[in-house]
This record gives structure tokens, C-alpha cells and sequence, in this order.
């Protein structure tokens, strides 16, 4: 095999940066706190279920929320994350019935490889688009969060917010 036939292969394999992500699988209770506008949250909870998939490349995200009175009475969700070594950048997906979007960020870890810090930008259901930053932080192999900020017109606002504990911890 060439140099650069090598160097191919070992950029299509799952590197360092994958291990960050082993913390965040198994099965999490979920939180929730969702802003949609001034005030206080609507608040949820679910199970979010993440498991390792094809070969350590992904991990993929089963979200299931616990019936609940309100605008989504039956929430589901699914997701993908990992890390992108040639773009040298994380990456995620996610799809709900909530919507007919499918969102995509892309992001970093910090130094300490606790936290995460994906943006995107979104359509506005009222027209032209809004930022997203979403900031994931691992406090713990049983514990993490996620926030969501969106940023319209240069006014950013906390719109969602997800505690995470590992089941049975």
C-alpha cells in the first residue's frame, strides 16, 4: 500500500477523538426545558438511547419521549454524531416529528474533552434563518447536558436545555 494510500485508510478509520464519544453511550433519562418564546419552559422528560454503529465511525441516537399533554404529546427523535478526521471536525445530524427539518451542526471539543460546541444555521418558520449554537458537556460517565442557543437578528436566547442521567445511576 502507498503513502498515500495509507494515509486514506487511517483518515476513513475511527481515530482518537471517537473514544471522546464512548462516555455518551448506553441509555439516559432526559430532562427537558424548551423555551418557545418569553416565559417559562415547557418542561418533558424521555429516554435517549446511544449506541456505537458501524465499525466506531457514529453514534446513533434513539430519543423517546414520555407522553406528555401539549404541542408533542408523543416526541421522538433520531440522531447521528461523530467526527469527521478529514474535515477535522464534529459533526451531527437530527430528525424528530417535531419538524420536517433535518438539522446539522458541526463543531469542537475543548482541550479537556468535556465540552462541545456545534453551530448551525436554521430556517425560521416566520422566514429567513436563525443561528443555533449547542453546547454539550460531559460532567461525568453517568451525567451530561445539552443547551441549545438560537441567535436571530444578533439576539441570542437559551431555547432548550436537557439534562442527562445515565438509567439506573
Amino acid at each position: 500500500m502507498t503513502e498515500e494510500a495509507q494515509a486514506g485508510a487511517e483518515a476513513m478509520s475511527p481515530g482518537p477523538e471517537h473514544e471522546l464519544l464512548k462516555p455518551f453511550l448506553g441509555t439516559f433519562r432526559a430532562e427537558v426545558q424548551l423555551w418557545m418564546g418569553p416565559g417559562d419552559p415547557m418542561v418533558s422528560t424521555g429516554t435517549m438511547t446511544n449506541e456505537m454503529v458501524l465499525d466506531g465511525r457514529y453514534v446513533r441516537q434513539d430519543y423517546v419521549g414520555d407522553a406528555t399533554e401539549g404541542p408533542f404529546p408523543n416526541f421522538a427523535g433520531y440522531g447521528f454524531w461523530g467526527y469527521n478526521r478529514l474535515a477535522g471536525q464534529f459533526e451531527g445530524f437530527w430528525i424528530d416529528n417535531a419538524s420536517t427539518m433535518m438539522q446539522l451542526e458541526t463543531g469542537a471539543v475543548d482541550e479537556a474533552g468535556k465540552v462541545w460546541t456545534m453551530t448551525s444555521e436554521m430556517v425560521h418558520p416566520e422566514g429567513g434563518t436563525v443561528g443555533k449554537r449547542t453546547v454539550i458537556t460531559l460532567k461525568d460517565d453517568d451525567h451530561h447536558s445539552m443547551e441549545s442557543f438560537f441567535d436571530r437578528e444578533g439576539q441570542e436566547f437559551k431555547a432548550m436545555e436537557i439534562q442527562y442521567s445515565r438509567s439506573g445511576s
